[in-house]
Order: C-alpha cells, then structure tokens, then sequence
C-alpha cells in the first residue's frame, strides 16, 4: 500500500479526532423526514458491518411502486478538510485483501457511528424512485430523512429464500411484513433489470475468489458468485445513482460521473464472438453485445464465466471525470472544460448515461463528496467543492481507486501462490486474462487463480484456452508461474 501511495494506518490525528466522537449524528432540521416507522432492512455480505445502505418499497398510484433507497449521511459525522476527511480523501477507498481489511474511515465510524446499523436511528440521504410496471422510474426525488434499519440481511440466505431453496433467514422472520417488502422490492428489480438489458446492460458473471480460513491458515479460495439478492441491490443502487446524478444535473450543480468508455479492443471481442459461431458489428454495441452474452450462457453455463472474464479485460476500466452543468446539451458554461472531458459518454456496461457514485459514502470518497454536493443543492447553498478542485479529484479517485486493485490483487495472487505452493508440476486448464508486451497471465477455473505463462506464451491472446503447468510459486512476491502443456485445452 505504501508503495503505492495508500495509507494503511490512521495517523495520530485521525484517531484523536475520532475519539472526540462519541454518539452518531442526530438532526432537527425540518427539512428532515421522520421515516423510522417503514420497514427499511439492509442485504449485504454476511460479515458487512460498514452498512452504507437500506431499501423499502410502498404502493404508489396507477400500480406503480414507489422505492426508497437511504444512504448514511456520513457527511453528518466526517466533515470536510477534517483529518479523517483528509485521510479518505487521500486512500478514497476501503481496501479489501484477503489477509486484511484496510477501512476508508476508521470502524469506530465505518461499522458503528456512521453505519446503518440493525436497530439504530441514523441520518440518511434518501432517494425515492416511482417505478413503473415496465421497470421504468416514471419519477424521483431526493430528501434528508432519519431512518431505522428493521433487520440486518445477508445475500445468501436471502437469495436462497427468495429461489425457494430455503425457508426464511431469522431475522427476516422476526420482523412481520417484510417478507412482502423483500418479494415486493425482488420483483420490481426484475423489472428495472430487464429493462436495462433491453437497453443493452451486459449481463456479465466473473468468479471473484474469497479466501477461506482454518483459524488463522488458509484453506482455500472460493468463488463468489452473484444471485437474486445481490442483483436486487446492484439494481436498485444503478437506479439510485442515475436519480442523483440528474437532480445535481437539474439543479444546476456539478457531478462526479462514473464512465466506462466504448472498449477499444472492441476488435478482440468480435474475434472472440466470431470464433463461438456469433456474429457482433463492427462498431462497439452494448446491446448487440448483451444479446450475445444471453446466448452463451444458455448455451454454455459452465464456461459462460471464463468468456465474461474475457469480456471484463477487453472492456477495460471504468474511471471518474468532472461533468458541468449544461455539457450534456453540449452548452457548457464559458469557460469550461470541453464536454469531450466530463462524463456525457455514460457507462458502456450499464447502458446508462447518466451515472455518479453516491451510495457508499463509507467505502468510496467519490460517494463522499457526492453526498456533500447533493447536501448543498438541497439546501440550497453553493457546492462545497470548485470545478478545478472536482476535476483533479476525478482523476485522483481513478488513480488510487486502481491502485487500491492493484493491492487486492497481489495479496490475492499472495494467497493464492500459498495455496499452490505444494502443486508444482500439476497441469490445469486456463484461459488467457492478459496478453500485452509485459506479459502473459492465464485464470484457472478451480481454484481461480490467476499467474503468468514464463514459457509457450507466443501467440496467444485474450479469451485463448489452454492447457498449463504449474512450475513456480512465490508467496511473498505473488508469484505464480506456468508454462503452456502440449496438451489439447
């Protein structure tokens, strides 16, 4: 991390100034709704304490229904230029490896004083969507509100009631109605997914590994893989983040767009598709894209995962840029950036145009500043932030947001190369992830881990399978080292 430019531990100041913090903010302001009597609940991973997020839904007119999403107003309790504001602000990140977590803020604030906690009243910025039958959001709002999270929910247990796989987690049990809310919110989403797939929102499922302990030795690397409960929050908090985006928009405020820009190896996806028996155009479509996707995964599900892996690599990164008000009309205010700088181009995964990062202000700075911007625009005052001062922190947030991946990366290919350490010589089948004048790198699909080809590289290209011999590990550097097998993959 350091090697990096991240900051692993908090510095002296940071921790006196969060002892002088002893209870979560509270609000008077009128402008503040009392919502604590709905029946907001929290899905996340199963030892998430840093809650950034509730959900509930209500019936609204013409069969509509009306979803609110509440984000931690971590604003309340981390003010700007403070010096724990100064440390997220130069990490922008939590960092996740598999030996430790790094918090963006410190947990005293993260997992307890500015987390929305089961049980506990806690300030929040809520955005309040209508959503048609058809998964459109016919209309939206954004307001100040205090909240109570009725139950703390894990992804698992819920995707498994929801497939009926399993009865009812406990704790959503214990609260009556909401086993309505939760059906209720997993339609809706369904709705808002296909939608976005109808508008060409890649439906993509790469295998992320979580490490799995014995005590303090590690024992294996699983795959953590999506279901119905996590597709339920991803779309509700696509939808959220587009709502914010369009009212700093309409308030004249500026924003920190999230973009994902057309792929430029667009190329190696046509190749990839072509060698499959599909056909994509020569210009880069989403759409056309998402439909060939849909058909491999019917047609393939097993190795559905390693071709959007292929996909993932070949997109590339998504990255911040300052948008201005008016530059998606093309009539940015004088002086302004040209619009070819901010974020007019929209997400090319999502199918979205309009896109911010606002709904995990504990995990990500740029969700941060976004709260403090629409904190602004609500009250009615200026943004907090200058131009000048958003554009380099666009740019700083996708540097260390990388380099923050960079991190997780080598401890996972640490983790990894321990648990290979006793396989030399083990042959595996692979996919090429990286092929670039610095190297080859291969994934294997059990366990998925990734290492680079030192030998029989020549030729090969993204999305190649291939046969490989394990022939080297390093822990300490993350040093897994194959070479390609004559073998047929």
């Amino acid at each position: 991390m350091l090697e990096r430019g991240l900051l692993p531990d908090f510095s002296p100041e940071v921790v006196a100034e969060t002892t002088t913090v002893t209870r979560a903010a509270t609000g008077t302001d009128g402008a503040i709704r009392d919502l604590r009597g709905l029946l907001w609940a929290s899905i996340d991973n199963d030892d998430s304490r840093d809650l950034d997020q509730l959900s509930v839904a209500e019936p609204a007119p013409g069969g509509a229904v009306k979803i609110l999403v509440a984000i931690a107003d971590v604003d309340a309790t981390v003010k700007e230029r403070s010096a724990t504001d100064l440390h997220a602000r130069t990490n922008t990140t939590s960092v996740y490896t598999a030996a430790e977590i790094f918090p963006m803020l410190p947990e005293k604030l993260s997992t307890d004083l500015t987390s929305l906690g089961e049980g506990q009243e806690r300030l929040a910025i809520v955005v309040e969507m209508a959503v048609a039958g058809d998964g459109t959001v016919a209309a939206s709002d954004v307001y100040r509100a205090v909240v109570v999270n009725r139950a703390k929910l894990a992804y698992d247990g819920v995707a498994a009631w929801l497939d009926g796989a399993a009865p009812a987690p406990a704790p959503l049990s214990a609260v009556p109605g909401l086993a309505g809310q939760l059906r209720t919110q997993d339609r809706v989403a369904q709705a808002m997914k296909a939608l976005r797939h109808q508008n060409g929102a890649l439906g993509l499922e790469t295998l992320e590994a979580r490490a799995v302990f014995d005590g303090e030795v590690l024992t294996d690397l699983r795959p953590d893989e999506k279901n119905r409960a996590k597709a339920l929050i991803e779309d509700f908090m696509v939808a959220a983040n587009g709502v914010t985006a369009r009212y700093l928009e309409g308030k004249g405020f500026p924003s920190l767009r999230r973009v994902l820009r057309s792929p430029e190896r667009w190329g190696r996806i046509v190749e990839l598709a072509a060698g499959l028996g599909e056909r994509l155009p020569a210009e880069a479509s989403a759409l056309a894209l998402d439909r060939f996707l849909a058909k491999r995964r019917g047609a393939d599900p097993a190795r559905f995962p390693d071709l959007s892996l292929s996909v993932v690599k070949l997109l590339g990164s998504g990255e911040y840029v300052l948008e201005l008000p008016g530059e998606r009309a093309g009539v940015a205010p004088a002086g302004a950036r040209s619009p070819s700088a901010s974020g007019s181009e929209g997400h090319f995964g999502l199918a979205v145009k309009d896109y911010t990062h606002s709904t995990a202000p504990n995990r990500r700075f740029p969700d941060l500043v976004t709260q403090r911007l629409l904190k602004a625009a609500l009250a009615g005052r200026p943004a907090p932030y200058g131009d000048d001062e958003l554009h380099e922190l666009a740019r700083h947030c996708t540097v260390q947001e990388d380099n923050a991946a960079k991190v997780e990366r080598q401890v996972r290919k640490s983790a990894a190369a321990l648990l290979l350490a006793g396989r030399i010589g083990e042959r595996f089948d692979a996919i090429v992830t990286g092929a670039s004048e610095k190297g080859t790198w291969v994934r294997l699909p059990r366990p998925p881990v990734e290492g680079k080809v030192v030998r029989g590289f020549e030729g090969l290209d993204v999305g190649d399978r291939l046969r490989v011999e394990l022939v080297h590990t390093d822990a300490e550097r993350g040093f897994i080292d194959f070479v390609r097998s004559r073998e047929a993959a």
